[in-house]
């Protein structure tokens, strides 16, 4: 069985925006994941970053529907 490769498209620190883009890449039908790294070089060693990660092939795709959500609401 082949495996797809996954890269990031997304990453945040909130977990409100986080689920907010998976949703937006679920209506487009872009399976996702959501990966959590802990951030070592912070004061906060409980601070995270969620990244949400798709398939090599959604990647254009996905980074259009986030694009397009970013633009949106850095006029608000």
């Amino acid at each position: 069985m082949e495996r797809n490769t996954r890269v990031s498209v997304f990453e945040s620190d909130k977990p409100s925006e986080i689920q907010l883009i998976k949703s937006k890449l679920e209506d487009a039908e872009i399976t996702n994941a959501v990966e959590n790294n802990y951030l070592t070089f912070t004061t906060t060693p409980t601070a995270t970053t969620l990244k949400v990660m798709v398939d090599l092939k959604d990647e254009k795709k996905a980074f259009d529907i986030i694009d397009a959500y970013l633009q949106q609401n850095q006029n608000q």
